[in-house]
């Protein structure tokens, strides 16, 4: 029961924090038999509670130590049935005690559960993944080579995040194809054997690869993130693509990427400096690629723009309220997502959605308790309701505003630099052209 409030608290959070969350893949996990799930660890503890409340079944996993004894995080990592795992980096912990930690493992899986499993052993801030333990790897043949454990299947789940420190931006959590897991013959001691361990763990270093974006330098990401940008605003003229399709074509522009820099090294440098002027000129006209698409029609614009602003008009009064009475908290957690990450991008996200879970509420309860001083149980009770509500109507007042006040830029630019806005539009064709001419001609990293 504690675990399902948990869970239902978390996903509340996830869904609030992220404008838009995908799941895909899900086809691919076993409903009934043991499972390992491999994952990335690009985002901290975020990245464990997207597999603990979004996955088909229930989830342990394997934490470091260190959690297990930190306030709060602690009880929820017990609560959710973890095992803990001693690291060499972690000051004092006897790395010998992971042999009990390997025993727990099988006996859960033997009893039919899953396991959660980041292999790469720390959260980090690198293009790419990282190379992976060996753990995954050895529980799994351990398991099902003494017996304990039939039909073991290793999952492979993938987080891909448009922006992991913003908030409401996009993820995507991506279950790839299984890894079936054979039997060896153990070593006298009980271990499976390096060789049988070291295959293993390169099977799922590839599946891993093949559900993430794993680029091998930054400037490599940001190349292909421009890429894929630029070539699906031209490809879907405006219209949004889902995760997976984005995710899937910055793999396929990392691959060409790697070959093109080997064959063509020159054709590639004048593509980056050709994305990022036109990304340039873009940026002093204020427009996205994404908006960069004519107005069907100015009336129709304008009729939008009418709608959209009654609806403003009915939200504005909440949106008001939801804004004065959760900003200080905001601004809080933002403060304190700053001081502690000390720049390391893979923990703001952590550090912000804590921070939001436990000043948010705290800020409805002192509102509560005003309103109570004030006049009773007959304000405060509305007060606990309505002010979480209004916070939410001001979340969706001001991205409905965003969103407004592109469109209006769009049309202003469209009607007042009409000459500038059709050559950016053919600049854009340009690109995607040679993107695509590129891509013939590098045949090898097309899927």
């Amino acid at each position: 029961m504690i675990r399902r409030v948990i869970v239902a608290v978390l996903r509340l959070a996830l869904r609030i924090y992220f404008q838009r969350i995908e799941v895909t893949g899900l086809e691919h996990v076993p409903l009934e038999t043991p499972v390992i799930f491999v994952l990335n660890h690009p985002n901290a503890l975020v990245d464990p509670v997207f597999l603990l409340c979004l996955a088909p079944r229930p989830v342990s996993f394997l934490a470091k130590a260190p959690l297990f004894r930190m306030p709060v995080i602690g009880y929820l990592v017990k609560t959710v049935d973890s095992i803990p795992v001693y690291r060499r980096q972690d000051e004092g912990e006897d790395v010998s005690k992971n042999q009990e930690t390997f025993i727990a493992a099988r006996k859960l899986l033997a009893r039919g559960g899953t396991i959660g499993i980041c292999p790469e052993g720390v959260s980090h801030d690198s293009p790419g993944l990282k190379p992976i333990k060996t753990g995954a790897a050895r529980i799994s043949l351990a398991a099902v080579s003494t017996g304990e454990v039939s039909d073991l299947k290793i999952i492979p789940a993938g987080l891909y995040y448009t922006s992991k420190t913003r908030f409401r931006s996009d993820a995507l959590l991506y279950f790839g194809n299984p890894i079936d897991v054979e039997p060896v013959t153990l070593e006298p001691d009980g271990t499976p054997p390096r060789d049988a361990v070291r295959r293993l763990s390169h099977q799922i270093e590839q599946a891993l690869r093949a559900v993430i974006l794993d680029a091998q330098h930054e400037e490599e990401l940001q190349t292909t993130a421009r890429a894929e940008r630029i070539f699906s605003s031209a490809s879907n003229n405006g219209a949004g693509e889902s995760l997976k399709d984005e995710l899937r074509l910055q793999q396929r522009f990392i691959k060409a990427y790697s070959i093109l820099q080997t064959r063509q090294p020159d054709r590639l440098r004048r593509l980056e400096l050709r994305m990022m002027r036109f990304e340039e000129e873009l940026n002093q006209a204020g427009v996205d690629p994404d908006e960069l698409s004519p107005p069907e029609s100015t009336t129709s614009v304008l009729t939008a723009i009418v709608k959209r602003s009654l609806l403003f008009l009915l939200m504005l009064g909440p949106a008001l309220i939801g804004t004065v009475t959760h900003y200080p908290a905001y601004k809080l957690g933002g403060f304190l997502a700053t001081r502690i990450s000390r720049a390391a991008d893979d923990v703001v996200s952590t550090v912000k959605i804590i921070s939001a879970m436990l000043l948010f509420p705290l800020t409805w309860i002192i509102l509560a308790v005003v309103a109570y001083i004030y006049s009773g149980w007959a304000l405060a009770i509305p007060a606990l309701l309505v002010i979480p509500f209004c916070g939410y109507v001001a979340i969706v007042f001001f991205e409905e505003l965003d969103k407004s006040v592109a469109g209006v830029r769009v049309l202003m630019f469209f009607l007042v630099r009409r000459r500038f806005f059709v050559r950016l539009l053919a600049e854009r064709n340009a690109i995607r052209n040679e993107i695509i001419a590129l891509g013939k001609e590098t045949p090898t990293a097309s899927e």
